[in-house]
């Protein structure tokens, strides 16, 4: 599907459903495409192909959890939050928005529920860029030093 073509359907989807930014579903896009790549990397490396090129809920979770930070950072959680996204679950809302619009498709095993909180988004987006430690406070100035 063309840039063109998903635009539009995007623009279909937030008529009906406004909850989740553009942007976000072209993230979500790439970082299915990030996926799928790094999916083939493995196999490449291991020598062992699977059986279908379908991608599971939680690789799709984890490949993007590992795209969102690459591309942004210290910053991930803040634009995703922007887009609307604050869990896990939201992924699913806009895959699932994608499978009944033909975007995407799906096996008969896959659920919505299949992107259920598999990563806290504090945990994965915020924690691992807080100090390690809290800075102890500068000592109190002598009063011979006091100006």
């Amino acid at each position: 599907m063309d840039e063109h073509d998903f635009g539009d359907v995007i623009h279909l989807i937030r008529k009906e459903d406004p909850r989740y930014e553009r942007r976000a579903y072209f993230f979500l896009r790439d970082a299915l495409d990030h996926t799928v790549s790094t999916i083939r990397k493995a196999e490449a490396k291991s020598g062992k192909k699977r059986e279908s090129n379908h991608v599971t809920g939680q690789e799709l979770l984890e490949g993007i959890r590992d795209y969102a930070l690459a591309q942004y950072g210290p910053m991930a959680h803040l634009v995703l939050s922007s887009w609307g996204i604050t869990r896990c679950g939201d992924f699913g809302e806009m895959v699932y928005q994608l499978i009944e619009h033909g975007v995407f498709s799906k096996t008969e095993s896959d659920r919505k529920e299949d992107f259920a909180e598999i990563f806290e988004f504090e945990e994965t987006f915020v924690k691992p860029f807080q100090p390690k430690r809290r800075r102890l406070p500068a000592p109190p100035l002598a009063s011979s030093e006091v100006p």
